[in-house]
């Protein structure tokens, strides 16, 4: 979470400066030219078909999701947008009864309205600004479609590194997104300034790191026990948020995290054991 949140702030500044798919696609591409050759020289083969499959599928989600994510970066304060992103482990939740046939449960209902109220007091946060805009609202909407994508993101992770190891996915994962995002070049692409390269390149470095940390975690432990590491995020954000753009963080915001945190930690909480089980 550490390597992704510095990661976002790395991002935020190239997209200031160089608008936000030419600095996402850069950072893709970089992260790919690093992290392949590893790959290359280590396989041991050509990924199975319900690999490859997976990959394809998750690089399409992610890159989909950063652009937005780091469009609405360009938006919002780094910790306010890392706040509402929270939202991505409940709707993983619905995602999952819907795509996993698992029963959502009462705790996960009473969670979601936690986190659902969480991220109502951010957004009115920040609305009841005076500097609120149109480009505000962009960024807001471009955030919810990224956590959805997120949310969507958790359900392909858990089954990828299940079958694949941590340098093949983030290969893939950069790979494959910075592939997609390369077909819009003519459209979309600017000549990269050059105040941006530097963090694009740290970016793409921070991107592999993370890709390969998430991997690792994820296959070898459950999605539910590693949800509420996610939440680190917010105190990253903050500090990053205020190193990198003195950006504030207020109280309605740490009161909406505060929110959605509790609501996502109902939800992933596992039940205590009884105490004879346990000693058996």
């Amino acid at each position: 979470m550490g390597f992704l949140s510095l990661m976002d702030a790395f991002m935020k500044e190239a997209a200031l400066i160089t608008g936000t798919y030419t600095a996402t696609l850069l950072r893709a591409l970089v992260g790919a030219a690093i992290i392949a050759p590893v790959w290359l020289i280590r396989r041991r083969g050509w990924p199975s078909r319900n690999a490859l499959k997976l990959h394809m599928e998750r690089g399409v989600i992610s890159a989909s999701m950063a652009l937005s994510f780091f469009y609405a970066l360009t938006k919002l304060p780094l910790a306010e947008a890392i706040a509402i992103s929270f939202v991505a482990p409940l709707l993983t939740l619905y995602l999952a009864r819907v795509l996993l046939g698992e029963e959502i449960q009462r705790k996960a209902i009473f969670a979601s309205v936690l986190g659902f109220a969480g991220t109502l007091i951010i957004v009115a946060g920040r609305l009841g600004r005076d500097d609120v805009s149109a480009d505000v609202w962009l960024g807001i909407a471009s955030l919810a479609f990224s956590a959805l994508l997120y949310a969507y993101n958790f359900v392909v992770i858990r089954r990828q590194s299940q079958i694949a190891g941590p340098v093949e996915i983030a290969t893939f994962h950069s790979g494959v997104g910075g592939a997609l995002l390369l077909l819009f070049a003519p459209f979309f692409a600017t000549v990269p300034q050059a105040g941006s390269l530097a963090p694009i390149i740290a970016a793409g470095v921070l991107t592999i790191a993370a890709s390969m940390s998430i991997a690792w975690a994820y296959a070898r432990a459950e999605a539910q026990a590693l949800v509420p590491f996610e939440y680190t995020g917010f105190l990253w954000a903050s500090l990053f948020g205020w190193l990198f753009f003195r950006e504030p963080v207020t109280l309605p915001t740490f009161a909406g995290t505060a929110l959605i945190v509790t609501g996502c930690w109902i939800a992933t909480k596992k039940p205590r054991k009884p105490a004879a089980a346990a000693s058996t």
